[in-house]
């Protein structure tokens, strides 16, 4: 890194340097301003870092496992080395499983299709989608949305104590909500799981980039997270944990690389033996470059210091708590009350506004990006505005014209490469926003709304 390029970093006040963070975008009001992304939840910018070890690889990029030249084999060791950095960021046990996905999604699939025969299922209501929906044809209870932590833990308890004992459990939860950053109890969650013969598996696609997560300190049987939420670049994701479901059950895709020997049977079928190791649920050529980049996440992540990045989060979160709880007309979005410790994620509501009225404005005026919405949570979200939690609603999508009255929120979010300015000047905007209207004309188009022209 130049001198010059070094002193620009550090004048953005954030200890990860992103790409984009040089990236100007035109405001419907005249001119240019430096882009703030503030909607890490959904996608966090790929570190500098990471996208420069990419780009150092790719021109060694060259088949995996199974080809015998110099660049095959060095794509090969830099895949499973992957594997191992990722297994050493969680404090993986030493006969866990390092599978990796597409996404936290697949991940969470890929668990379900391995759940044994009977095996029963129980997730909070609050989950994202990824963690709610996989588990449709197993026997799934429901938990209703606990306003504590304690009563989360108790919630979970009661269902455990009534399900059948002898038969396969597992407990599905998030370790930091998409919706409001809250953290969830998850050692107390695993503890009551354990206690009652059942398993659980960690949704951390919001926990990973924010906090040290590490399976044996945690006490769960499977972490799940995405590359593209933890600053690496679209297109992969981990599943991690125990292996001796993942090996009995049937590999979650079939083909090369998940089979060790197929051989034609008398009766014209084929036979399969399948891989025991994570080959199993990895047929087809692996996405080398999606692992690297995690990998590479991983390091940076650790090498720059939890302590550090974790104390300056906590500073960016009041900054915004402070700024809203100045705007009467603001309601922060919260299951566990105003001094719950959480991660750099806030939804909120604005008396008088439309959400997406308030994030096109705050886009189209400022040059700042949030999300509205539902966030793929939409039980969590209709609860939290106290509708019908059962009620339907399209993901991401306002539900009624700017100035009505609609279901839904705005979220931002932000983390280590966030610069101290996009924070400040997002409070501002809303302080603006609130108190002066919006300086621009908006229409909805295609169930969005947009700046007039």
């Amino acid at each position: 890194m130049s001198v010059s390029t070094a002193a620009a970093d550090r004048s953005l006040c954030a200890p990860l340097p992103v790409l984009g963070r040089d990236v100007t975008v035109p405001l419907v009001t005249g001119g240019e301003v430096a882009y703030a992304a503030l909607d890490y939840a959904a996608s966090a910018p790929a570190l500098q870092r990471v996208w420069d070890d990419v780009a150092a690889y790719a021109p060694y990029y060259g088949s995996v496992h199974r080809g015998a030249g110099y660049l095959s084999q060095l794509s090969t060791d830099l895949f499973e080395n992957a594997r191992r950095t990722v297994a050493e960021f969680l404090g993986c046990r030493p006969d866990d499983q390092v599978v990796f996905t597409r996404s936290t999604t697949d991940s969470l699939n890929l668990l379900a299709r391995a759940l044994p025969a009977g095996c029963q299922v129980f997730v909070f209501e609050t989950e994202h989608h990824a963690s709610l929906l996989p588990w449709q044809d197993a026997r799934v209870t429901y938990l209703d949305a606990p306003r504590t932590p304690r009563q989360a833990v108790r919630t979970l308890e009661r269902a455990l104590a009534g399900r059948d004992p002898h038969g396969p459990a597992l407990v599905c939860v998030t370790g930091a909500s998409n919706v409001t950053g809250e953290l969830w109890p998850v050692r107390e969650l695993a503890a009551a799981a354990h206690a009652h013969g059942a398993r659980i598996v960690l949704d951390a696609a919001q926990l990973a980039p924010h906090h040290p997560v590490d399976i044996r300190d945690l006490d769960v049987d499977w972490v799940a997270f995405s590359g593209h939420k933890l600053y690496a670049p679209f297109g992969s994701g981990v599943l991690a944990g125990r292996a001796d479901w993942l090996r009995a059950a049937e590999p979650y895709l079939a083909g090369g690389g998940a089979s060790r020997k197929v051989t034609r049977r008398q009766d014209g079928g084929v036979a399969v033996e399948w891989h025991d190791s994570a080959a199993r649920h990895e047929a087809g050529s692996p996405n080398v470059i999606g692992a690297y980049s995690i990998a590479a996440a991983c390091k940076a992540l650790t090498e720059a210091g939890w302590d550090t990045l974790v104390a300056r989060e906590e500073q960016l979160i009041r900054t915004v708590r402070q700024g809203l709880a100045e705007v009467p007309e603001v309601r922060i979005l919260s299951l566990f009350g105003d001094d719950a410790p959480r991660v750099g994620v806030l939804s909120f509501v604005v008396e008088g506004w439309n959400s997406s009225h308030f994030a096109a404005a705050l886009s189209a005026e400022y040059g700042i990006g949030v999300r509205d919405g539902l966030f793929c949570a939409h039980p969590l979200v209709r609860t939290l505005l106290g509708t019908d939690p059962r009620t339907q609603g399209e993901c991401g999508a306002p539900e009624a014209a700017p100035g009505e009255k609609s279901l839904n929120a705005v979220r931002v979010s932000f983390g280590a490469g966030t610069p101290d300015e996009h924070v400040e000047r997002f409070v501002n905007a809303v302080r603006e926003l609130v108190r002066d209207g919006a300086r621009w004309q908006y229409r909805t188009e295609d169930g969005r709304c947009v700046p007039a022209v």
